[in-house]
């Protein structure tokens, strides 16, 4: 067949360029030239805003990733969701601690919002006139936040089943998880800090030591308190105060601990916590959090004291060792941990990576079985995102909390995943765990100025929005009410060196939502 074109020329120049322009496009329409002119098309519906911020702080506009999808909820049975700005939205990203969304979002659905962590109690002795003569064998199921107040309510459930003395070592069981889960292999080696920790099926008080450094109100001295309280621990405090600011207080500040075994008479040896230098006048109070004991010590230590400070006795005091329980061992007591609905608030307003990764290995746990590992998470999580017919093919999970340099997510099906959690049962307790800008969590300080335009309005707009950070990765992903009353979802990364700069094109692009952004006509 043979086509054939009639082309009536005029000398109209307005004519001639059309004409140029229909054989230019017909010659053009192939893949080469819509790659070549997409990025000129998506980078105009980028708010200027948003551009001359990652310009001025040298981020190139491709290691950014933005997906904004407006939620109509005007019907709850069928919430839908309309695209309201895409760039590089497909792109698989490295999400920083925003992973912690799809953990926290799957577990409350998986698990259910009044899921307790069990951490049980096993015995090979009796209890003979308030004695209790035997070993105390603790089997953890990996709670979270069995912290210093946990244990307080667990030494009071104890002296309710008539013991008083305990004459018996003891045992910790961890065979709930798997032994590679709990290796203390970090991203960048900083072993010792809280926010490395590592999973731990018994793990007590986020294996830290936080100490509270302050200068006495009344005299020229240094307070130094620690928490937990742990049996036969001292701290030794050589600290002068010095008149440097106190954004620098640990520059001169020197920190060493170890056995004292000339305070042991019987039992473990005693611990010494020495400070030496010299810290700011300056400074009110500060935290020095470090992760120093190995796991065991700390918890012995920290059991120890806790029975003691509720009033209980040793015939001698325990030494604590790994071990598993034996068949011939009886229950003593199941202690329920905080519930989960609870528990979210500090992973997602505060971005606590240990508690995110122990709750990514309770939803394998659960469904699967012990021992809890990260491939049978992910085999749990993969089966529930495609229940929720949603497809991630380049999700990768490494520990469901962000905390890795392999985890990786496209902007577009992290918010997909955020409009998918609007339809859940749980949809209000998650969307209450996030952080609230200007008011609390990681955004406590962001949009404070731009917040207060809309002090007028009776309705006040709304930002809650997860934060994560790595080097060289800054992300924000949650919701944003709008002045007029529009609910956002909304996902950015940043991957790039000067990714540590990009707060303020992320704050930048939360601002003009809060506006409402452009016509939704131009942000197509």
């Amino acid at each position: 067949m043979k086509l054939k074109f009639k082309i009536k020329i005029t000398k109209s120049k307005d004519c001639i360029h059309y004409l140029l322009a229909i054989i230019l496009s017909f010659f053009l329409s192939n893949s080469f030239a819509e790659k070549a002119i997409k990025p000129v098309a998506e980078k105009t519906v980028l708010p200027k805003s948003v551009i001359v911020s990652l310009e001025k702080n040298k981020i190139p506009l491709d290691s950014f990733s933005v997906s904004i999808l407006r939620i109509n909820e005007k019907n709850k049975n069928s919430i839908q969701s309309l695209p309201y700005l895409s760039w590089r939205a497909t792109e698989a990203m490295n999400p920083a601690s925003t992973m912690k969304l799809l953990t926290t979002i799957s577990a409350l659905d998986l698990l259910g919002p009044q899921y307790q962590w069990r951490t049980n109690l096993f015995t090979d002795g009796v209890i003979d006139k308030g004695v209790l003569k035997g070993n105390i064998y603790l089997q953890g199921t990996g709670d979270p936040k069995l912290v210093p107040e946990e244990f307080e309510r667990l030494m009071k459930q104890l002296q309710g089943l008539g013991i008083q003395k305990i004459d018996g070592n003891l045992i910790f069981d961890r065979s709930a998880y798997a032994t590679s889960v709990m290796g203390t292999n970090t991203i960048d080696g900083e072993s010792n800090r809280s926010y490395n920790v590592a999973p731990d099926a018994l793990l007590y008080s986020f294996k830290t030591l936080s100490f509270q450094i302050s200068k006495a109100k009344q005299t020229d001295y240094i307070d130094i308190s620690v928490t937990p309280a742990l049996a036969g621990f001292r701290i030794q405090n050589d600290l002068s105060l010095n008149n440097q600011p106190c954004d620098a207080w640990k520059k001169n500040l020197n920190f060493d601990i170890s056995p004292d075994f000339s305070q042991t008479k019987s039992g473990p040896p005693s611990l010494v916590a020495k400070f030496s230098g010299s810290f700011p006048a300056s400074c009110g109070s500060t935290t020095y959090n470090l992760v120093t004991l190995d796991p065991d010590t700390l918890l012995t230590k920290g059991f120890t004291a806790a029975w003691e400070l509720a009033g209980g006795t040793w015939i001698k005091q325990p030494t604590g060792t790994d071990g598993l329980v034996p068949i011939s061992a009886r229950p003593l007591l199941n202690f329920n941990g905080s519930q989960l609905d609870n528990d979210i608030q500090d992973i997602n307003k505060f971005s606590n990576n240990v508690m995110a990764r122990q709750l990514f290995l309770t939803i394998g746990l659960e469904k699967i079985g012990k021992p809890a590992s990260i491939s049978n998470s992910e085999i749990v999580v993969k089966a529930w995102l495609k229940e929720q017919k949603l497809d991630f093919p380049e999700l990768i999970i490494e520990n469901g909390s962000g905390l890795s340099r392999n985890e990786s997510i496209s902007a577009q099906h992290l918010t997909e995943l955020l409009v998918a959690a609007r339809k859940l049962p749980t949809s209000d307790i998650f969307f209450n765990s996030l952080p609230i800008a200007g008011a609390d969590g990681t955004m406590k300080n962001r949009l404070i100025t731009q917040l207060r335009k809309f002090l007028h309005i009776r309705k006040k707009p709304e930002v809650r929005m997860k934060t994560g950070s790595l080097a060289d990765v800054k992300s924000i992903s949650g919701y944003v009410i709008s002045k007029s009353g529009n609910l956002y979802a909304v996902t950015s990364f940043i991957n790039h060196p000067n990714a540590w700069k990009g707060n303020e094109a992320h704050d930048q692009l939360l601002a003009w939502l809060l506006e409402d952004g452009p016509e939704p006509k131009q942000a197509r």
